[in-house]
């Protein structure tokens, strides 16, 4: 096993997955961990080449959604609850579409079933290989974040920033290239597991058409849209970790 994971909360507690946005690390959760660990036993990894999860090799969706598969059969749990957010919202679409049998339900934030244009994430990649991660860090604040909150919480904004600007390049490269590729357009649509879509109502990124399109294609789903830009479990963390929250209670099974 070479996915650094953290596993917290009761141990009889069923079990939540959370899944972090390209250029983040576990740590982007931390303001949702109080609400989450009193209800969940939460699982929180770093995704391929970001973090402590050292890169390995070419990816693609389907393979990060094969590393969530992996640590929960390393772990031994058979099922679980699933929360990602941008490209672990992706990650989200794709194993709720190819192993739904592993997910009682999935929650997927400012995400969409294709995320971007392909030639801009290969530009992106290039970039970030030739110039290093400075270039992407310096106009991630203004991707992440509305003006409010950048100028109200700039320690928290410029802690993620800095995160970022340290990140490891490959990796980070990588990553880029798999959302260039990732298109689930085709198959949203026969999602059956139950879907929470969260939608930043001020996110230039995967925008509110992105979640009315994922919730109109996927039966049954839920759609909650919140006054946040693209990182909305930081900018509006309390109203995200409640509208997640009562998701997950209302599909809990025991």
């Amino acid at each position: 096993m070479n996915i650094h994971y953290r596993l917290e909360g009761p141990e009889t507690a069923p079990v939540l997955v959370l899944s972090n946005s390209l250029g983040t690390t576990h740590a982007m959760w931390d303001a949702q961990m109080p609400a989450l660990t009193e209800h969940f036993r939460v699982l929180r990894y770093d995704t391929h080449g970001h973090g402590q999860t050292q890169k390995r090799g070419k990816v693609t969706l389907s393979q990060l959604g094969e590393d969530v598969i992996t640590l929960l059969d390393h772990l031994n749990i058979p099922q679980a609850f699933f929360c990602g957010i941008s490209m672990g919202g992706l990650t989200g679409l794709w194993l709720a579409r190819f192993a739904p049998e592993r997910f009682t339900a999935v929650a997927v934030a400012n995400t969409a079933a294709k995320i971007g244009e392909q030639a801009n994430w290969l530009s992106r990649a290039r970039t970030v290989r030739t110039e290093g991660m400075g270039v992407v860090a310096a106009g991630s604040a203004d991707r992440w974040f509305t003006p409010h909150f950048r100028q109200h919480q700039p320690a928290v904004v410029e802690q993620l920033c800095h995160q970022l600007a340290t990140s490891e390049a490959e990796g980070y490269a990588e990553c880029c290239e798999a959302l260039a590729a990732a298109d689930l357009r085709g198959e949203v649509a026969a999602i059956t597991v139950p879907m929470l879509i969260i939608a930043g109502e001020l996110d230039p990124v995967t925008t509110v058409a992105d979640a009315d399109y994922l919730h109109q294609q996927i039966d049954g789903s839920f759609q909650v849209d919140l006054a946040a830009s693209h990182l909305s479990n930081v900018e509006a963390s309390e109203e995200f970790t409640a509208a997640l929250i009562a998701f997950l209670r209302r599909n809990d099974g025991r």
